[in-house]
């Protein structure tokens, strides 16, 4: 007996859906690690904004931070946990279940 195929909307996270935190997670995903200040220039954010963003994936399980002294100026490098990149993956596949599949352009 097979089991049901899982509803790939129960994906859908509501925490990275807002645009920059998705933007954040396509970052971090890619990177495997950033440093803060570069995350918020190719995000063209606020050191403010960017925080609260931040924050608020930290808070969901989805963001770790780093802290560290370099060159004598205290760094924060960001990377998505285990479960933020699960969650992340599990957005996507909802996000491309709701918009179905794409015909290539004739």
């Amino acid at each position: 007996m097979s089991a049901e195929p899982r509803d790939p909307l129960a994906g859908f996270d509501t925490t990275i859906h807002a645009p920059h935190r998705l933007r954040i997670c396509a970052l971090l995903e890619t990177a495997g690690e950033a440093e803060f200040s570069l995350v918020q220039k190719e995000l063209g954010l606020s050191a403010s904004a960017l925080s609260k963003h931040v924050t608020v994936l930290m808070d969901a399980g989805h963001v770790e931070q780093r802290k560290a002294v370099r060159d004598t100026r205290r760094r924060v490098w960001l990377r998505l946990t285990k479960q933020g990149r699960a969650a992340y993956q599990g957005h996507l596949a909802a996000l491309r279940a709701i918009v179905g599949p794409s015909d290539p352009a004739p």
